[in-house]
């Protein structure tokens, strides 16, 4: 299984978690609406920061892997 199916998977299991957790909460409808938008901006963050991490791993790794296909060639 690919990291980013995982990562997506559990990043979109957490902001799930996250959204049923604030709505089955005894709170006020202004003060549950503002979790909400809280919580979904949170979590858009912890996606962005998870893509661009993983985004820059498998830029290094293709850097790698391209560098010892060279170096491989001018043996």
């Amino acid at each position: 299984m690919k990291l980013s199916n995982i990562l997506s998977g559990l990043l979109g299991g957490l902001a799930i978690g996250a959204t049923i957790g604030v709505l089955l909460a005894p709170d006020k409808g202004s003060k549950t609406r503002k979790k909400i938008v809280s919580k979904t901006k949170e979590t858009k963050d912890k996606l962005t920061e998870g893509f661009d991490d993983l985004l820059d791993t498998a830029s290094e790794k293709y850097d790698t892997l391209k560098r010892q296909g060279k170096e491989m060639l001018h043996k």
